[in-house]
């Protein structure tokens, strides 16, 4: 598109098949012609908001980046979305140099990467900050984090090395104890006491396992669903606090000892839904009248009304009604029973039933 921040893709074919293969958080997709020719590849960074969607080639969604359009009629078109920009693409098949093993499809390269550079200077942060340095986190974003965290009770602002200097000691102690465990044991062990480094590769495995796209904010089912499964990010009742690099954590309890200064938690309150099978409230002609404000304040006793005179905005009714020739029947009747109410609050007896 006119606006896209990509590179021109240099690329021409009557026909031709697009894979894709994945890293951490990259994607690389291979354009290769039916026929002859050299393939293209193309790696892709998301950012916050990019996408991609398969949708009919006369109906583009706003934000289409790049688009490859299909052969059949009426044609589609495989777009990368991106509405705030930040995603990218670049020409040829090389990952980024600076990103570490991939916590999905390289987990025991991304745990041995972790545990032996544990005196590198990113593990002076706190956990939560270091979660999101992709080279040693590759694949972790910021709700994976608040949830990994949130399972495991640790709080964000403990010190990373810390933390994961203690697996260290466990896992040498493990080896010690269960040197010939076989693969299936060590799967079970892992699900039976997870810890951080097995949780960043098993939270992820879980959205990608679900049977629908849970990140796909166009879908309201999807969206739905995506919500119900989160426990601890953006869920009522969890507190929040901005890290170093602005980034909006999500935990429960104490925020730990790095915590920045001068920040206090705020705690994410429940919306109030309304809820159908509750009984709808009475409300006179007056009241329903009144702003959002006057309403939240004490009803005035009838006597305070008349001391009070006319409010502001109601005068020219009075007077209307005032200057009116004669009073109709039911007008009397009512003028009558309030001056039987205002009689009764000043103590000259309890009014009559009407």
């Amino acid at each position: 598109s006119a606006v896209g921040r990509g590179p021109e893709v240099p690329f021409s074919s009557d026909a031709y098949r697009i894979t894709a293969t994945s890293r951490g958080k990259e994607l690389r997709l291979t354009l290769a012609s039916v026929g002859s020719g050299e393939p293209l590849h193309l790696v892709f960074r998301f950012g916050m908001s990019g996408s991609f969607r398969l949708c009919p080639a006369a109906q583009l969604p706003r934000h289409a980046h790049l688009r490859f359009r299909t052969g059949e009629s009426p044609p589609r078109a495989l777009c990368f979305v991106d509405p705030r920009r930040f995603g990218s693409w670049r020409l040829g098949d090389a990952w980024q140099p600076d990103r570490g093993p991939c916590v999905l499809t390289e987990y025991q390269a991304f745990r041995e990467n972790v545990l032996k550079n544990l005196e590198d200077k990113a593990f002076d942060k706190p956990i939560c900050e270091t979660l999101l340095n992709q080279k040693f986190f590759n694949g972790i974003g910021n709700y994976l984090r608040s949830e990994i965290l949130y399972r495991l009770k640790i709080p964000p602002f403990e010190r990373a090395r810390t933390v994961l200097e203690a697996l260290k000691d466990q896992e040498q102690a493990r080896r010690k104890k269960n040197p010939s465990l076989t693969l299936s044991k060590k799967l079970k062990l892992m699900q039976e006491n997870p810890d951080l480094l097995e949780l960043c590769h098993t939270v992820p495995m879980e959205v990608i396992a679900a049977e629908k796209n849970l990140s796909e904010p166009d879908d309201t089912d999807n969206y739905a669903a995506f919500k119900s499964w989160l426990q601890c990010y953006l869920v009522p009742g969890m507190s929040s606090l901005r890290d170093r690099n602005g980034r909006t954590v999500w935990f429960q309890g104490e925020p730990g000892p790095m915590a920045p200064k001068g920040q206090t938690p705020r705690k994410k309150r429940a919306q109030l839904k309304a809820d159908p099978q509750a009984l709808t409230p009475k409300v006179t002609r007056r009241a329903s009248k009144q702003s959002p404000r006057a309403a939240t304040k004490p009803p005035k006793s009838a006597e305070e009304e008349e001391t009070a005179g006319p409010r502001k905005g109601c005068a020219q009714g009075r007077r209307k009604a005032t200057a009116a020739p004669a009073l109709s029947k039911p007008e009397a009747v009512v003028k009558g029973r309030r001056s039987l109410r205002i009689s009764a609050r000043r103590g000259k007896g309890a009014a009559p039933a009407m």
